[in-house]
């Protein structure tokens, strides 16, 4: 199968298909997303080498389950051992032995084919398209501030960062009816935010507030301390970035407003799939360009560009995979 590898560069290479182990299921991929965490792994972030790419929608073309089989499916990234302290918690994610889908010693959705455990797969409904459907990991990020935070509706809420995991952050608050204000440093970025209802301001160095929560989501190492001087005493902060810089302030103002300082990562895929599937959040309108996947290489240079927001990789039209040899 042809792959896109991470090693000292971005590459093609051509690797064996994945055969799927026991209670896994091998995916054929419709679509790929590509986000600043595959950006940032091709700077080094987590010293990782192989596949990179965790947004996906695909369809199971070999399994044990049967009831699987044909069902166009995605994946919650975070692969337990399934016998440690957090995987009989059901934390995966913190499981010390995890594989993490194109981040941590699993190969990704960069390739045309994956593999992952069969009860990490959600079904997709038929409503919802593909280009939607390869939201659902990174809107799953957004939810997951509801489930770890009880917002009231009253809050002044800041998501600093208008990229792509901000404006689904903007969007999955606004459901709770809490005052929301995006702030950023891109006009055009800022204006998708607008019809929704929310204020939105540039970013200026030195900016304070009183906001009762920040969501940092500006993809930068400067965004912990910006995200401090704008929230108010005993007020939280989210840390939703993940970059490989390495982040260097000074936390007094931390200590001396007593600021909650939550870290928020992956999150759950089914009210997720929800969400799109009653049209309660719409992706849509953040999908700057859909390249084929034989254009990766094109695909993750347009990324990198000022302004981009999401750009998708289309695997297209493929032969019946189920009639041919797995080797």
């Amino acid at each position: 199968m042809r792959a896109l590898m991470v090693d000292t560069s971005l590459k093609w290479v051509d690797l064996p298909r994945p055969v799927p182990g026991d209670g896994e299921a091998l995916i054929r991929l419709r679509m790929a997303g590509i986000c600043n965490t595959d950006l940032e792994i091709t700077r080094g972030y987590m010293h990782f080498s192989g596949v990179p790419g965790h947004e996906f929608v695909g369809e199971v073309v070999a399994c044990d389950a049967a009831e699987w089989m044909g069902r166009r499916v995605v994946g919650e990234i975070n692969a337990g051992c399934g016998m440690c302290a957090m995987c009989r918690r059901n934390l995966e994610r913190h499981c010390p032995d995890r594989q993490v889908l194109g981040i941590q010693n699993r190969n990704g959705a960069l390739a045309e084919f994956l593999t992952l455990p069969v009860k990490n797969l959600h079904e997709v409904p038929g409503s919802i398209s593909d280009e939607a459907a390869v939201f659902t990991e990174p809107l799953a990020a957004a939810c997951e501030i509801l489930q770890q935070l009880r917002i009231d509706p009253d809050w002044r809420i800041a998501v600093l960062g208008d990229g792509k995991l901000g404006q689904l952050v903007i969007r999955v608050l606004r459901l709770t009816g809490a005052d929301l204000t995006m702030i950023g440093r891109h006009p055009e970025k800022l204006a998708l935010a607008e019809p929704l209802g929310v204020r939105t301001r540039l970013f200026e160095p030195g900016m304070t507030g009183t906001c009762d929560m920040v969501v940092e989501a500006s993809g930068s190492s400067g965004g912990l301390e910006a995200a401090i001087a704008l929230v108010r005493p005993r007020g939280i902060v989210v840390l939703k970035s993940t970059t490989h810089d390495a982040c260097r302030i000074n936390m007094a103002p931390a200590v001396v407003k007593e600021i909650t300082i939550t870290g928020s990562r992956c999150g759950p895929f089914a009210p997720a799939v929800r969400m799109l599937e009653q049209g309660l959040v719409d992706v849509l309108p953040l999908v700057t360009k859909i390249f084929p996947f034989s254009d990766a290489l094109e695909a993750f240079g347009k990324a990198q560009h000022p302004g981009m927001m999401k750009i998708l990789l289309d695997f297209g039209p493929r032969p019946d995979v189920l009639s041919q040899n797995q080797e």
